[in-house]
């Protein structure tokens, strides 16, 4: 995979973070059209599950974000969940999602 931009780049290293500081499933993050980031890990409660892409963009929502430039996620899954990529695209038709494995190499841009 191609060398990233330093913001991208900064957002694969935060989702990186938050998934490493509570041993979750995947870790997220996401940079809205203002430039602020937002991180979360996937939630898995017995009454409530959300996967780390959704709750970041969540974070981002109720922090008054109106759209996203970009989503990383780091995940062991070869692939990130429809439902994720569809939150994405919820505020962003055109932002790219880096998928990076859990060392933080991106795997893949889905677009």
């Amino acid at each position: 995979m191609s060398e990233l931009a330093p913001e991208d780049e900064k957002i694969v290293v935060l989702a990186r973070s938050a998934r490493a500081r509570t041993q979750a499933a995947e870790g997220a993050a996401v940079r809205d059209t203002d430039g602020r980031t937002y991180a979360a890990t996937t939630v898995d409660l017995p009454s409530f599950q959300i996967s780390a892409l959704q709750a970041a963009i969540a974070a981002a929502v109720s922090s008054g974000a109106e759209g996203l430039e970009a989503a990383a996620i780091v995940t062991p899954e070869p692939l990130v969940s429809g439902a994720s990529v569809q939150a994405v695209r919820d505020l962003a038709k055109d932002a790219p999602i880096f998928r990076a494995d859990l060392s933080g190499d991106v795997r893949e841009v889905v677009r």
